[in-house]
């Protein structure tokens, strides 16, 4: 029985929203975080603090990952894909080269070893497709009903690359610019918001393959590793900020952008690129696809001068087929707000949490 005034951890403490955010900044940050990391030596460039997809320390970019994937097995995917994926874009989107991954597996008693080679396999093609191979590992056997099947953890490591210094010197040839990674704080007034693709994809297709719900239209997760896509895009120059928009969709990421770069952003609703069979999806559940997670798209920020250019590179790549300016960052606003199809405007807030529990 739970005494009076405790409090407990609740599902959407892990949804991604503004509750995790709230949560992991009350209760655990403030135990963490040591004053002036960044000074004391330890060369750590993006701490703890930033909240950041990764952090870099001594120019090595590091950043960790579990999964609770439910069911781990769906269309497009499994809790392996989705593992070495979601790692490599977390290193990716912050300017790095992946270098390297570590693979941690907490395993059901019971569970079929057919499965455990299935998902094995699948770690194995991922990472061929990146380039990122898996070199440290873990293995934990729990009894049953201790966790439920599987928990996936991915660590991994990511390296300076040149193109990185040759897109900030093109930035740098139109407006001031001082960071030295792709961090959620870089933009500033007139940065253009692409997104690479369509959004809502990963959730809707794991909700609707888990539920048993029949839409119109084939629904597969986007779940691919992003480190070859972004490095074309890094190439053309005058990036300042990515990111991939997974628990809490695309709402999430604009407004960790807004609030870390202390400048509004506007975008237009008709440019956001949406699939017919998700948007009846969500139309159909009362969900908002902008608040949906994703698993193979990143919303990337760029100088105005470059926005065409960059949308340019991304839609000759499978990946960014559908890619679309979505928006601007500009001081008119405060937050993010949306101009709307019927000519109105709405604030677009971050969700208290991922309306679909266990995508990720």
């Amino acid at each position: 029985m739970q005494g009076q005034g405790e409090e407990y951890i609740k599902m959407s403490h892990g949804a991604g929203g503004r509750m995790m955010q709230e949560l992991i900044s009350s209760r655990i940050l403030k135990r963490l975080s040591w004053d002036n990391v960044a000074d004391d030596n330890r060369g750590i460039e993006v701490p703890l603090d930033a909240m950041d997809d990764s952090a870099v320390v001594d120019g090595i970019v590091f950043t960790t990952d579990s999964h609770t994937v439910k069911p781990l097995f769906f269309p497009g995917g499994d809790i392996g894909s989705l593992s070495v994926a979601g790692t490599v874009n977390d290193l990716s989107v912050m300017g790095a080269s992946p270098r390297a991954l570590s693979l941690g597996m907490i395993i059901e008693n019971g569970f079929p070893v057919e499965d455990l080679e299935r998902i094995a396999r699948s770690i194995a093609e991922t990472t061929r497709a990146a380039g990122v191979p898996v070199v440290t590992g873990d293995t934990k056997v729990m009894e049953k009903g201790a966790i439920e099947k599987m928990v996936v953890n991915t660590s991994g490591i990511g390296t300076r690359p040149p193109w990185l210094d040759a897109n900030i010197e093109r930035v740098r040839q139109y407006r001031e610019f001082s960071s030295r990674w792709m961090v959620d704080s870089n933009l500033a007034e007139g940065d253009r918001i692409i997104v690479s693709g369509t959004v809502g994809d990963h959730g809707i297709a794991l909700l609707s393959f888990r539920e048993g719900y029949r839409f119109e239209g084939d629904l597969s997760s986007d779940v691919c590793p992003l480190n070859g896509f972004i490095e074309e895009a890094l190439k053309v120059g005058g990036i300042v900020s990515m990111k991939d928009p997974t628990r809490g969709g695309l709402s999430n990421t604009l407004n960790e952008f807004s609030e870390k770069s202390g400048v509004g952003i506007m975008v237009e609703e008709e440019a956001i690129p949406i699939s017919q069979s998700v948007e009846s999806a969500c139309d159909m559940l009362g969900l908002d696809p902008l608040e949906i997670g994703n698993e193979g798209k990143v919303v990337i920020a760029v100088v105005e001068e470059m926005a065409d250019e960059v949308l340019e590179v991304l839609r000759k790549r499978p990946e960014g087929r559908k890619a679309a300016i979505i928006g601007r960052a500009t001081n008119d606003v405060k937050g993010v707000v949306m101009e709307t199809l019927i000519g109105g405007k709405r604030i677009v807030e971050a969700p208290m949490g991922d309306p679909i529990p266990r995508i990720c």
